[in-house]
């Protein structure tokens, strides 16, 4: 008898089956496709590998702005998708090597699983074997799968998708895409920068809805500064075939919804996932689970208590950071005496240039929680010496406080993804700026803007306490 099996080998199975195996557990992993998942095959890894590549390209073309001589980089499409799965195929074969995880002792058993008891998973392998795993605990992380709309003319056996666009072996040479989420704007300036004409079309009345305004619309600038064209309130009509192959967006724009028509050579969907629960047996065991995914508890427990699920399949937060996050959390709380909790306050990143990354509140979200005590402290990357000296001094730091105390961050600045660590235990240990400013800063980095900052709301309170400084 197995002590956990674990559904699924992508970012939260593989976190899970290290932590669970370095313990010492019985541990068995049922993986019906690629060790890795949506984070090595289809996300994470290979769009920074594109990002890399295309941010290589911009530099060229924008080398004059350090002495050099610009020169418009020639791009061979085919090599740059080579290189991305030459990277993946990297990693597949060390850290993510299933031989790893055996000599780690965790067993591997390849197949579709399906829960038949509340200790128990069947696997079906393809070849018609069936194999039955008793099992103290189940954990589930099976992930996530891109959502395509139902808009008429466009289909899945056709368009692109996370799932299949870095199978290609080069993108088209005009672009749509569908939705102006993180992967959708991430996309559009990667494919835009290595000379794809882009279009994105976006639902909502924004780019990336869930980040702070003011540090979005000045993302936008540079995107479509750099040629990107964007359509917000933007409803996707149908897509119709042309005699050539190529297809032609028709979408409502705006708020008058002025009709606009695209014609592209392709079509990327990025609007959303859906988790993966189909065949997994949940609701002969019931198992709650609905369109957003299986339902958990705070400690990552189902319905059925010795059935756990973490990451993706949870369609709480679909994020690598998160998956693994949970994964170790839920695998604490099967195995050691107390309670575990997810961790609410988590920090994410865009990957564009320059990046945008969040932690915490909004700032609508702190005056809706928390009204008048709610502060906002600014400052522009003009005001810092690394950002001036590399030339991306177009950024900005915001840090949102509730009396005093830090209840959200966000960073628009190359590096984003790195400075926000910082504010994100900020937020986490409800940290006063003083206590920021209290730190020294290495310098000159970005995140000296942090001390910054800091250090401005505490000279804004030594204004305020003058009258207590000693005289003669």
């Amino acid at each position: 008898m197995f002590d956990l099996v674990i559904v699924g080998m992508g970012s939260a199975g593989l976190t899970a089956a290290e932590f669970a195996a370095g313990l010492g557990l019985q541990v068995a992993v049922v993986e019906r496709a690629r060790v890795g998942g949506d984070c090595l095959w289809t996300g994470c890894v290979p769009s920074k590998a594109l990002l890399a590549s295309a941010k290589a390209a911009q530099a060229m073309r924008t080398a004059d702005v350090f002495g050099l001589e610009a020169v418009e980089p020639m791009i061979d499409l085919a090599k740059v998708w080579r290189r991305v799965r030459a990277v993946q195929a990297q990693i597949a074969a060390t850290d993510d090597n299933p031989q790893r995880y055996r000599d780690l002792g965790a067993e591997i058993v390849v197949g579709q699983a399906r829960l038949s008891g509340p200790n128990e998973v069947t696997v079906q392998s393809d070849d018609g074997g069936v194999r039955v795993l008793p099992t103290r605990f189940v954990l589930l992380c099976t992930g996530s799968r891109p959502h395509v709309p139902p808009v008429p003319g466009l289909s899945a056996d056709w368009c692109l998708t996370s799932e299949n666009v870095f199978d290609i072996d080069e993108p088209p040479a005009t672009l749509a895409i569908v939705g102006g989420g993180p992967m959708g704007v991430e996309m559009a300036q990667a494919m835009q920068r290595l000379g794809v004409q882009v279009t994105v079309f976006q639902r909502a009345r924004t780019l990336l809805p869930r980040e702070e305004p003011t540090l979005v619309e000045r993302l936008t600038g540079v995107l479509v500064a750099e040629g990107v064209r964007v359509h917000c309130s933007a409803d996707v009509r149908r897509v119709d075939p042309t005699a050539t192959g190529s297809r032609v967006v028709l979408a409502t724009v705006g708020d008058e919804g002025s009709e606009v028509a695209v014609p592209v050579d392709g079509v990327l969907v990025a609007a959303g996932r859906s988790p993966n629960i189909d065949g997994l047996g949940l609701a002969e065991l019931g198992i709650a689970a609905g369109a957003r995914g299986v339902e958990v508890d705070a400690r990552g427990r189902t319905t059925v208590r010795t059935v756990y699920a973490a990451g993706d399949v949870t369609g709480r937060r679909m994020l690598t950071n998160v998956a693994g996050y949970e994964a170790v959390t839920a695998v604490r709380d099967m195995f050691f005496p107390g309670k575990g909790s997810i961790n609410d306050v988590v920090p994410w990143c865009t990957f564009t240039d320059p990046e945008l990354a969040r932690a915490g509140l909004t700032i609508t979200e702190a005056e809706e929680q928390h009204g008048a005590d709610t502060d906002v402290w600014r400052i522009d990357l003009d005001h810092n010496d690394r950002a001036r000296a590399e030339g991306h001094p177009d950024g900005c730091i915001i840090v949102v406080t509730a009396k005093g105390r830090v209840v959200g961050a966000h960073v628009l600045a190359p590096g984003g993804g790195e400075v926000i660590h910082e504010l994100a235990m900020a937020v986490r240990q409800q940290m006063r700026l003083d206590d920021l400013a209290s730190l020294v800063h290495v310098y000159p980095t970005l995140s000296t803007s942090v001390g910054q900052l800091a250090t401005e709301a505490a000279y804004e309170k030594a204004q305020r306490l003058r009258w207590l400084m000693k005289r003669r």
